[in-house]
C-alpha cells in the first residue's frame, strides 16, 4: 500500500468511520429520547360555582364535604342581615368557600309579607340564581322596601284585599324587584309562577318553625359546624372559622 492509502485507509474502513460520524451527528441533532416536560398543574377548583339544596331546604354554596359548614338564618328585609352580607360574604367566599375549606348555606327565616314575596322570588330558580339575586336585593334593600311601605293607604288596602295567590306577585311588582330577578336568570313568566305557587309559602314557614325549634329567635343567626355562634360581621365570624379548622 502507498502512504496516501495508509492515511485514508481502506474503502470499507472509511465507510464505517463515516457511518459512525453520521450516526453521532444525528443523535446530537435529534436525541433519541426527548426530555419529558413537567405536567401542567391542574387549576384549583372554584367551589363558589358548586351549589346544592340541603334536606332542610336551605341553599348551599361550596364543597358539601368541607371541614367547616356555615349556616345563616336570614331575612331579605333584615338590615342586620344586609350588614352581614356586605361585610362578611366577600372574604368568606374568597378565603374559605372558594378553596373548599368551608361551605355556606342560606336558610330563609321569613319575617313578614314583603320578605315572603322577595324570598319566593329569589329562590325561584334554585341556588345558582338565588345567591346573586339575594346579593342585589340586599344592596338595594331600602329602595324596594320603601316603594312598598310608602304606598298610599288606599293602595296598601288594595294589596291586602287580594287573594293569597295574587298578593305575592302584587307586592313584588310594587317593590319593583321583578327586574332584579330577571337580571339574574329568573325570567318574568317563571317569576310569576313562583310568586303564585300556593304551596311555596308553607315550605318557608316550615323552615322557620324548624329554625325556632333550634333556638333561632332573630336574624341573622349563624351556626358553624352545628353550633350557634355570636357573629354578625367578618371580624366576629372569622375567629370561629379558624377555631373550627378553617
Amino acid at each position: 500500500m502507498g502512504e496516501a492509502q495508509a492515511r485514508i485507509g481502506s474503502g470499507g474502513e472509511m465507510k464505517r468511520v463515516v457511518g459512525a460520524l453520521a450516526a453521532g451527528l444525528m443523535l446530537a441533532l435529534f436525541p433519541a429520547t426527548a426530555e419529558a416536560k413537567p405536567a401542567a398543574k391542574a387549576a384549583a377548583r372554584d367551589w363558589t360555582h358548586v351549589f346544592g339544596v340541603t334536606p332542610e331546604g336551605g341553599f348551599r354554596m361550596g364543597n358539601p364535604k368541607a371541614k367547616v359548614a356555615i349556616v345563616e338564618y336570614a331575612s331579605l328585609t333584615c338590615p342586620h342581615c344586609r350588614h352581614f352580607d356586605q361585610t362578611a360574604m366577600k372574604p368568606l367566599l374568597s378565603q374559605y368557600v372558594r378553596t373548599g375549606k368551608a361551605s355556606y348555606e342560606f336558610r330563609s327565616f321569613v319575617l313578614n309579607g314583603i320578605d315572603l314575596a322577595a324570598t319566593l322570588l329569589a329562590r325561584c330558580n334554585g341556588p345558582a340564581h338565588f345567591f346573586p339575586t339575594a346579593e342585589q336585593l340586599y344592596a338595594t334593600q331600602s329602595e324596594w322596601i320603601d316603594r312598598i311601605t310608602k304606598l298610599p293607604k288606599e293602595e296598601q288596602d288594595k294589596l291586602n284585599a287580594l287573594p293569597d295567590n295574587e298578593l305575592m306577585l302584587a307586592i313584588a311588582k310594587a317593590g319593583g324587584i321583578l327586574p332584579i330577578a330577571a337580571a339574574h336568570g329568573i325570567p318574568g313568566a317563571r317569576a310569576q309562577a313562583c310568586l303564585k305557587d300556593e304551596a311555596a309559602p308553607a315550605k318557608l314557614l316550615n323552615m322557620k318553625k324548624s329554625a325556632t325549634d333550634l333556638g333561632v329567635q332573630g336574624t341573622p343567626t349563624i351556626f358553624v359546624n352545628g353550633k350557634q355562634v355570636a357573629a354578625y360581621d367578618w371580624a366576629t365570624l372569622e375567629p370561629f372559622l379558624k377555631e373550627s379548622g378553617g
